[in-house]
């Protein structure tokens, strides 16, 4: 591992970062709202500097207990960037030592990548590496990406009195969720004040000392949008540069890795598991992955994941989660669907909460 912690990007600058300074945001809200209960609260305060600690403060916890769990079970850890020096040899720099195995499992990850005319430069144009580290707020955001990370950050901002705007390129945030779920959260977004394009792109920036400006097109419509701040959340490009593939003739595409329903590659005894293939970029998914292959390498057969069946959930309000075929994913597939809704106000934990 290159990196100074164990736990990839989920566990240091993903979903466990992200997850905790969401609660601040459900915190402060509920401190908002808590006339509705009979509480008077008055000069609330939300020092958002003290949110990332807090953050920072669980991922600690949470990767030592990786390291831990290592150690109590003998795995040797080494430091360093390894690359492949043949199929079966990796060379670690930066001391140049070389270890051997009949099998190896690429789990480099992936990382935001940027989109044409807007370069992230970690200051004024980031990633969410960057926004999850950062203790001062802009006054105002953009947001390329309606996505789940785009989504996330969005409320949680939002929450903190920072004015949020979404560009999604598709027609409704959350594009990867039935259509129906996405409107229900466009409303929502819109009732608490997050605004938002779909089928819309930024054609052109300009990025100043001060602030940028952002052409965005819809069809034939342009608008221009001023912030502080511009977030990319608009997919990610694998880590794949400085592991070696040519030295070994590893299959990429786009340069995702590319392996079969047992995540191996073309090249015998290496396999891949995680973002690194593309291959729906969740972290319980690269687990799943991970212990498939180390079974299968051990001599179980263990049967390929079913994708299909993977859980998916969004972290903003409100909550999102789904597994499955949905409606319009049943009617590509040929397969006949039928749906239910059932009214929030109708569940009496939601009218509990007064969250419907």
């Amino acid at each position: 591992e290159r990196d100074d912690t164990l736990g990839g990007v989920c566990l240091n600058w993903g979903c466990i970062p992200s997850k905790a300074l969401l609660k601040n945001a459900e915190v402060l809200e509920l401190f908002r709202r808590a006339e509705a209960f009979g509480i008077s609260v008055e000069n609330v305060q939300a020092d958002f500097g003290k949110a990332i600690d807090r953050s920072r403060r669980v991922v600690d916890t949470l990767t030592k207990g990786v390291a831990a769990l290592l150690r109590k079970n003998k795995v040797q850890h080494i430091k360093g960037q390894a690359s492949f020096s043949d199929a079966n040899t990796l060379e670690i720099a930066p001391d140049g030592r070389k270890i051997t195995a009949s099998n190896i499992i690429i789990a480099t990850g992936a990382r935001a990548r940027s989109i044409p005319g807007l370069e992230i430069d970690k200051k004024q144009v980031i990633t969410s590496r960057e926004a999850l580290e950062m203790r001062k707020l802009p006054n105002r955001v953009v947001i390329v990406g309606g996505g789940a990370t785009g989504a996330e950050f969005a409320y949680l901002w939002n929450a903190y009195g920072v004015e949020v705007t979404i560009v999604e390129l598709l027609p409704h945030l959350l594009p990867n969720e039935d259509e129906e779920i996405s409107r229900f959260l466009e409303r929502s977004f819109t009732r608490q004040g997050i605004n938002f394009h779909t089928s819309a792109k930024v054609s052109k920036a300009s990025v100043k000392k001060k602030g940028i400006s952002l052409e965005i097109q819809r069809g034939e419509e342009a608008s221009t949008l001023e912030c502080d701040l511009v977030l990319i959340a608009a997919g990610v490009q694998a880590n794949t540069e400085e592991i070696g593939s040519s030295k070994i003739a590893l299959d990429l595409d786009r340069g995702f890795v590319k392996v079969n329903s047992e995540m191996a590659t073309n090249v015998p005894g290496v396999y891949a598991i995680g973002d690194v293939t593309g291959i729906m970029l969740l972290a319980h998914v690269g687990m799943a992955q991970g212990v498939m292959t180390a079974e299968r390498i051990a001599g179980l057969d263990t049967p390929p994941l079913d994708y299909q069946f993977m859980p998916r959930a969004t972290y903003c309000h409100p909550q999102v989660a789904s597994f499955g075929l949905y409606g319009a994913a049943g009617q590509r597939a040929r397969i006949r669907c039928k749906s239910w809704q059932v009214p929030l106000p109708g569940q009496r934990q939601s009218t509990s909460h007064r969250r419907c």
